[in-house]
């Protein structure tokens, strides 16, 4: 059995030995680990073991402590240990380098005496005089084996990454518990902050798991969005007499608060409704800052995002690090799916890919509260400029264009917009200025987009902003070879031909689909798609479609007949009824995609789509001309 379990970063190793040979020296008992292991799934069997098998922890808690994973396991193993047996610094000593405590999780371990390693001598006395008055090796347990109460949380499966969250929620439910260093004399309610899907129900169930022994009176979960129907479920009917009997601390869990749809007294009156409870609230919104301490979940980091995704680096950046997105493919690339096909169907413009894995419409929720014109406005301008950060001035400069208001008018929707999504948590801030847009919202507001029409005006709008043509004559574009004169007879073709050049190049492919790579319907769909919208884009500015001109130069006219006419319309009337009675053929048990890759003209389509990359770049060269932007334009020269 060990007396000491030394517990430190490995960037401290050279401090520490020194704090190790003492103890040794002292006559103590002491494990240290050699051997550096981490892991992200928890905490190792070699460790635990060794812990079970110590009198307590002593952790050298410098300011580098609290980044280091494995340390955090350790640390959160031996104070529930120790709360378990009703003081959760009976097993935890602290030895503190730096000059503050502010780096110290939990908080009660900031009102402890901490020992320093400036005088060796007084600490092993002091170690030595502590683990002296313990009975046997720390009783570690495995987490949620017992379960207090029915309808207590469970553990969560997806549960990765978020210890330093678990002790900030932690510290701030007790903040009372060390007044001399917080300034705090009661407990306080904390919310745990997020969009949806990040992993705020996780964060609060595993909280409740792991920390229960800190609440004899037991754990109590409620949902928000149905709060007197959870309370009518536990069988309280007179909260304050039935806590006042009990006379026991007690955690008061209100899950997925309906934030902005009440006001904040109502939500107020879900808090514990004794003064011996401690209560702990999730919710979209930060606009409850007089709630109680805010704790805000953002994504996950790119270590935890690959390990929960399947180790697929590309899936991982594509979902920002969302652990509803990440699990959600790491589940189907663990179920046989190939991660490069996840990826290219998570970008695709038909159903939600996370929709069709969760097996429900798990993306409405995350773009739910974009609920006024103005704060869908500004998301619209964000998802145009993605990834580039949405900045103020972006927004005012794409509504004026698209809605042809005065600036000042503009300039209050975009500012309004933008506070609005701040609220939700639906932007972040950058370092350089601007705002970001999570890619998982814009995967879901692309697909709830409740006026796609809009959205494609501020998409035009936000680009013309960006391309920022200077002259009435010449067309001149950041970073372009050309600086073009008017070729076209109007200012109206000009933004047709830029509209259906951008249109072309961004949108429908004119790069090769891989074989065995994307679906093949996906690609008729986006080349009908490319039909309709050049159709619509002549409509909007009042051009008809001709099948050539006068003396053979291109128009806007003639480009677009061409591309309808000549190019797309062959081949989707080809492949279109050719694809369509293969697919009605596909069997009940076999996906869509699996199905799409037997056919046997699966290859001869393919070959055929890769020759229309030639006429489709050809006609955004000409296009080009005309709009005088080099975007998608083929370098010459």
């Amino acid at each position: 059995m060990w007396d000491v379990f030394l517990s430190y970063s490995r960037s401290d190793v050279e401090r520490v030995r020194p704090l190790a040979r003492a103890l040794r020296g002292g006559g103590l008992r002491v494990f240290t680990d050699e051997t550096g292991v981490a892991s992200f799934a928890g905490i190792s069997d070699t460790i635990r073991r060794e812990l079970a098998r110590s009198r307590a922890l002593l952790a050298y808690y410098s300011a580098g402590y609290p980044e280091r994973e494995a340390c955090q396991w350790e640390l959160t193993t031996a104070y529930l240990a120790g709360l378990g047996e009703g003081d959760p610094r009976r097993r935890v000593m602290v030895v503190n380098p730096e000059q503050g405590t502010g780096h110290i999780h939990p908080v009660e371990l900031r009102d402890a005496r901490h020992a320093s390693d400036d005088d060796l001598a007084t600490l092993v006395d002091d170690v030595r005089a502590h683990v002296a008055g313990l009975d046997g090796p720390m009783p570690v347990r495995a987490f949620g084996v017992r379960r207090r109460r029915p309808g207590a949380p469970q553990p969560h499966p997806g549960f990765l990454g978020r210890l330093s969250e678990l002790w900030q929620v932690h510290s701030a439910l007790h903040a009372h518990t060390a007044p001399l260093v917080t300034g705090r004399a009661a407990a306080h309610a904390v919310q745990i902050r997020g969009t949806a899907g990040i992993g705020k129900t996780a964060l609060a169930q595993e909280y409740a798991l792991r920390f229960e022994a800190a609440y004899p009176g037991g754990v109590f979960w409620l949902n928000g969005e149905a709060y007197d129907d959870s309370l009518r479920a536990l069988g309280i009917s007179e909260p304050y007499d039935q806590f006042e009997a009990a006379g026991e601390p007690f955690l008061w869990i209100v899950d997925a608060v309906p934030a902005g749809r009440l006001p904040a007294r109502e939500i107020v009156g879900m808090a514990a409704p004794h003064p011996l409870g401690h209560t702990l609230f999730t919710l979209c919104s930060r606009a409850y800052d007089g709630l109680g301490t805010a704790v805000d979940l953002g994504p996950l980091d790119p270590p935890h995002a690959r390990v929960l995704v399947g180790g697929d680096d590309a899936l991982a950046e594509a979902t920002g690090g969302h652990p509803l997105a990440l699990t959600l493919l790491g589940r189907a690339v663990a179920a046989g799916h190939d991660a490069r096909a996840l990826y290219d169907r998570l970008h695709a413009r038909g159903g939600s890919l996370l929709d069709t894995l969760a097996g429900e419409d798990v993306t409405a929720a995350l773009v739910r509260d974009v609920d006024t014109r103005d704060a869908a406005d500004a998301l619209r301008c964000a998802a145009a400029l993605h990834p580039l950060p949405l900045t103020a001035e972006d927004a005012e400069q794409a509504l004026a264009a698209a809605d042809r208001v005065p600036r000042a008018v503009a300039h209050r929707r975009a500012d309004n917009g933008i506070a609005e999504l701040r609220v939700r948590g639906l932007l972040t801030p950058v370092a350089d200025g601007g705002w970001q847009l999570h890619p998982v919202t814009l995967h879901a507001w692309h697909h709830h987009d409740p006026a796609p029409a809009r959205t494609e005006a501020l998409r035009r709008a936000a680009l013309r902003t960006l391309c920022a043509r200077r002259d009435p004559v010449t067309l001149a574009f950041p970073g372009g070879r050309r600086e073009a004169p008017m070729t076209a007879p109007s200012e109206s073709e000009r933004m047709a031909a830029f509209d259906i050049q951008v249109e072309l190049v961004t949108r429908i492919g004119v790069q090769e689909l891989a074989p065995g790579t994307g679906s093949l319907r996906e690609a008729l769909t986006s080349l009908k798609s490319l039909i309709d919208f050049t159709r619509a884009t002549l409509h909007t500015y009042s051009i008809g479609l001709e099948r050539g001109s006068a003396d053979g130069t291109p128009t806007v006219q003639t480009l677009a007949y061409g591309l309808i006419n000549d190019v797309i319309r062959p081949f989707t009337s080809t492949w279109h009824p050719r694809l369509a009675a293969y697919e009605a053929r596909c069997p009940t048990d076999t996906a869509p995609l699996d199905h799409e890759t037997a056919w046997p003209e699966a290859d001869t389509m393919r070959a055929e789509l890769t020759a229309l990359q030639g006429p489709l770049r050809s006609i955004a060269d000409s296009l080009g001309g005309i709009s005088g932007a080099d975007f998608g334009v083929a370098a010459t020269g």
